[in-house]
C-alpha cells in the first residue's frame, strides 16, 4: 500500500465525481432502470488516470497491478474487455477531465505553447487502404521529416513549453494544421491571438 497513491487516487476520485455532480450530462448514457454498474463513473475515470500516470500501456497489466495494489480502494474491478468498454463508452468524459486536470496546473497559464503533428501510419498495401475500415476518412499524406508519402491520419498536439498536453485531434492526413488545432481546441481558452483575421 503506497500512502502517496492512495491520497491521489481518492483526491482525483472526489474531484471526478464533483464534476459529475455539476454536469452530469458528461457521463455515459445508460437506461434509467436496470443494474448499477458496481465500478462508478468516477472510479473508472481514476483508474485511467492512474494508469497513464503510472505509465502502464497494457489495461490487462494495469488491473493486475490494481487488483495486487488498490484493492482497498477499489472493491471491484473489471475484468480487461469490460474496462475497455466502458472507457470507450466514456471518451467524452475523459476529454473533459483531462482538460479540468490540465486548468488546475499552473503550466496552463504559459503565454508559450507549442503545436505540432505527426504522422500515424494505417497502412501501406494497396489492398489494405481499398479493404480498411478506416477508407474515407484516413487518406494520403506527406511527411517531411521521414520523407515520404504515408496512408493514415495525423495526430495534432497543442502543449506547454513544460509537455503539459493541452489540446489534441486526430484527422485525416490532408486537412490544414490550423483547422484540426481549432477543432481540438478546448473551450476554455481562446486559440487565436487577438488580430485582423483567422485563416
Amino acid at each position: 500500500m503506497d500512502a502517496t497513491l492512495d491520497t491521489l487516487a481518492t483526491a482525483l476520485c472526489v474531484k471526478i465525481d464533483d464534476l459529475l455532480k455539476g454536469a452530469p450530462h458528461l457521463a455515459p448514457w445508460r437506461p434509467s432502470v436496470g443494474i448499477a454498474p458496481k465500478l462508478t463513473d468516477a472510479e473508472l475515470v481514476t483508474l485511467a488516470v492512474l494508469q497513464a500516470l503510472l505509465g502502464f500501456c497494457s489495461e490487462a497489466r494495469w488491473l493486475r497491478y490494481a487488483h495486487a495494489h488498490l484493492g482497498q480502494l477499489f472493491p471491484y474491478l473489471p475484468q480487461q474487455p469490460g474496462y475497455n468498454k466502458r472507457l470507450r463508452a466514456a471518451a467524452n468524459l475523459l476529454r473533459r477531465v483531462i482538460v479540468v486536470l490540465a486548468s488546475d496546473t499552473t503550466f496552463w497559464t504559459d503565454d508559450v505553447w507549442v503545436a505540432d503533428s505527426t504522422p500515424v501510419e494505417c497502412g501501406r498495401s494497396k489492398e489494405t487502404v481499398k479493404r480498411s475500415a478506416l477508407a474515407g476518412w484516413a487518406a494520403y499524406g506527406y511527411c517531411a521529416s521521414h520523407s515520404r508519402y504515408f496512408w493514415g491520419l495525423r495526430l495534432h498536439l497543442v502543449c506547454t513549453l513544460h509537455g503539459l498536453p493541452v489540446g489534441f485531434a486526430l484527422a485525416g492526413a490532408k486537412p490544414t494544421n490550423a483547422r484540426c488545432w481549432w477543432a481540438s481546441w478546448p473551450p476554455t481558452r481562446p486559440w487565436w491571438p487577438p488580430g485582423p483575421a483567422r485563416p
